[in-house]
């Protein structure tokens, strides 16, 4: 059986909509703990799939999360050896200073549900089920990334430019915001971020929650066809 591994960074961050569709594709879906010693001991060869997911914490913070930089070994390890790699979010910034980007605290948090301006390259990639006609995608994020040397830019908001990239001709594709998420599963984002969102004004739980009940259950095929479209390129 093939198999995916996702790193995971906090426990409700997890492949949400991304995991049912990868077990209907016939991988084995097995998480790896980023701040415990299965990271260490991980293979970056062996999944067929490598999936490095969200978490509330800066690819730089390296002095305060020692493991950081055991990820962005693995990663590294990963994108020479030219096999296909997932980033959502935290998982794109590592990607990106894997690649040499620089990463780095933006302007101001974007957090809620907000449409993607595609780049002509991204209305040709698996990236252009997510178009603006069809709905916003969920943003969770404060940092920002320079695009990486060799990468095409797929999505921007007016905030930030860079919300996606592929990279090695397109076995790598990296996503700032969050397609896989569900509307059952941020039940769980909105008491582990609890006090990030208390902290942002104008932001809400019961807002963020409406958002959601309309946006999540049309997000959630659209980001399904993005997964099963890259795939298709990359297995």
């Amino acid at each position: 059986m093939k198999q995916v591994v996702a790193v995971r960074h906090v426990a409700f961050e997890d492949l949400g909509s991304f995991e049912p569709a990868l077990r209907e594709r016939g991988y084995g879906v097995r998480y790896v703990d980023a701040t415990t010693h299965e990271l260490e001991e991980l293979d970056p060869a062996e999944p067929e799939l490598l999936v490095v997911l969200g978490g509330p914490i800066g690819v730089y913070e390296e002095q305060a999360y020692p493991f950081l930089r055991t990820e962005l070994g693995l990663l590294e390890r990963r994108l020479g050896a030219g096999l296909p790699v997932l980033g959502l979010c935290l998982g794109c910034q590592l990607l990106a200073r894997s690649l040499g980007a620089r990463v780095y605290p933006g302007s101001g948090k974007e957090i809620g549900w907000a449409p993607l301006q595609l780049t002509e390259a991204g209305r040709a990639s698996p990236a252009r089920h997510l178009a603006a006609d069809d709905g916003p995608v969920l943003h969770w994020h404060g940092d920002t990334f320079d695009l990486p040397e060799g990468a095409v830019r797929l999505a921007s908001t007016e905030r930030y430019p860079n919300q996606a990239f592929q990279w090695g001709g397109g076995a790598v594709l990296a996503l700032q915001f969050h397609p896989e998420v569900t509307a059952a599963g941020l039940e769980r984002w909105f008491v582990g971020h609890a006090a990030e969102i208390a902290a942002e004004p104008g932001l809400s739980v019961p807002a963020l929650r409406a958002d959601t009940a309309r946006w999540a259950p049309r997000l959630e095929p659209r980001g399904r066809r993005l997964l099963d479209e890259w795939l298709a390129g990359v297995e």
